[in-house]
């Protein structure tokens, strides 16, 4: 049983939902996202979700696009991101999923980068932009190096292809609770719930939903009809305003301190 899968069952026999923040991988830079991570993880984090940079992030709005700038500003390479998952290991073994697109892999060599994944201690993987017959090639490679391919589903998505995708889908199905990209929202959309209903149908996967959740209010809400929440905009924000202070882990652990129910 993986890491993921192993959370989400303690979980349920808990009573509990998971608490899934989000941060780009090398913003504002690899030894501060290093004590961010695991100040994360000191903060509650059930799963750590990485963003893996990359130039082009068209399913993100502008505030993890700026975070993704500043990281690879600093060159942060998915070679290095690899590198802060094995040093976020040695201190945690809090499941950990990378969110990244399919240029950035491709280029690595997908599989090398499972290979490298696997070694680093990576969880699961989500790749905003690969479907069909490129997200079964890339859920074996990843499969075979017991990494989990995380996939999306959103509430244009049709029942057809809710069970396809919950056929082939591990470790959890992370559900965006609106249309658009990343970005904090002031309010949930009904559409979350309704998609987690119709995806019970297919799956018994847990289903963790994301996309504008950035209030205790909006993750309660969230815990009430799915197993987990994803915090990401929200934290990333607090992260850029920090900056010109120089202490963004306090910034990042007095917030979700206050966010997290």
């Amino acid at each position: 049983m993986s890491r993921i899968s192993r959370t989400f069952d303690d979980l349920k026999a808990a009573g509990k939902k998971a608490f899934i923040p989000f941060v780009t991988a090398g913003d504002p830079n690899l030894e501060l996202s290093l004590q961010i991570a695991l100040q994360l993880v000191r903060s509650g984090a059930d799963i750590l979700e990485l963003g893996v940079p990359f130039s082009d992030p068209i399913a993100d709005g502008p505030t993890i696009q700026a975070s993704s700038l500043r990281s690879l500003q600093n060159g942060t390479s998915p070679g290095d991101v690899l590198t802060l998952v094995a040093e976020i290991r040695k201190a945690s073994n809090v499941p950990i999923v990378l969110f990244s697109y399919f240029n950035p892999i491709m280029r690595y060599d997908a599989a090398r980068f499972a290979a490298d994944a696997e070694k680093a201690g990576v969880d699961g993987l989500l790749v905003t932009d690969v479907i069909d017959d490129e997200a079964e090639s890339l859920s074996a490679a990843m499969g075979s190096r017991g990494i989990d391919l995380i996939s999306l589903i959103a509430p244009t998505t049709s029942d057809k292809r809710l069970a396809k995708i919950a056929a082939r889908a591990k470790g959890f199905l992370y559900a965006v609770a609106r249309t658009g990209v990343t970005g904090a929202s002031k309010e949930t959309s009904g559409d979350a719930q309704d998609l987690v209903t119709r995806a019970r149908k297919y799956t018994e996967l847990p289903v963790a939903v994301g996309f504008g959740i950035s209030t205790r209010s909006q993750i309660e809400k969230v815990w009430s009809f799915a197993d987990g929440a994803v915090v990401g905009s929200a934290i990333v924000r607090e992260i850029e305003r920090s900056i010109p202070n120089g202490d963004p882990v306090t910034s990042v652990r007095e917030f979700v301190g206050a966010l997290k129910p």
